[in-house]
Order: C-alpha cells, then sequence, then structure tokens
C-alpha cells in the first residue's frame, strides 16, 4: 500500500509527448567459455521506469513542489498513481526531483517515477 496518494490537480495533466516507458531489466547473461551465453531471468518481479512531462502553471508547480518536498518527504515516500498509458492504478516512487523547464505561459515539469512491484 503506497504512502500517499498522487494530487488530484496534476492527476490528468501528463503530455503525451515525451513519455517514456522502460521495462525492467531483468535478464542475467554469463559468457560461457565455449558455447552460448546462459541467459536467467534475475528476479521475477522488478520495477518499472517512466518519464512523463506534464505543462503547469505557476500554482500547479507550487502544488507539485509542495507535494514532493512535504507530502512525499523529497521522494522518499511511495505514491498511489494511476499510470499515464494504461490507466491502472499502482504503487510509484520518484526516481529524482522534478525539474521546470520555462514554456509559453507556464512550464514543462519533467518527472521521473518508477512503478514498484
Amino acid at each position: 500500500m503506497a504512502d500517499t496518494t498522487w494530487p488530484a490537480a496534476l492527476q490528468d495533466l501528463w503530455l503525451k509527448d515525451g513519455f517514456r516507458e522502460v521495462l525492467p531489466k531483468n535478464i542475467l547473461r554469463t559468457n560461457m567459455d565455449v558455447g552460448p551465453p546462459k541467459v536467467r531471468r534475475r528476479t521475477t518481479s522488478n520495477v518499472r521506469s517512466f518519464f512523463g512531462q506534464m505543462f503547469l502553471t505557476s500554482a500547479r508547480v507550487a502544488t507539485l513542489d509542495t507535494y514532493f518536498v512535504t507530502t512525499t518527504k523529497s521522494g522518499t515516500l511511495t505514491i498511489e498513481l494511476k499510470h499515464p498509458r494504461t490507466g491502472a492504478t499502482g504503487t510509484y516512487r520518484f526516481v529524482k526531483e522534478p525539474q521546470y523547464t520555462s514554456h509559453n505561459e507556464g512550464f514543462i515539469a519533467s518527472i521521473q517515477l518508477e512503478l514498484l512491484p
């Protein structure tokens, strides 16, 4: 169970542009002296990373800042979030702090999260 939930004010703001999802690296490959490498699964479950962006107003930047710093204790607590691509609810954790870039009348927030097994 997650420690906190994603702010409702930020839930449906994910941009399709810039969204990237990375499957877990879960293979262990061992080279042999002779013959093909041996390959095995590392674990039965692993984290899945995703990188997303949101277009935010100054007020919503403040909401994300407060959520990250105060609510998640600078990203150390887990988050219940609806996945931007699938819509399935899962438990996530920040990989690093959000980054903001000025864009037109607002900001683009770049966010990296990992989906926990």
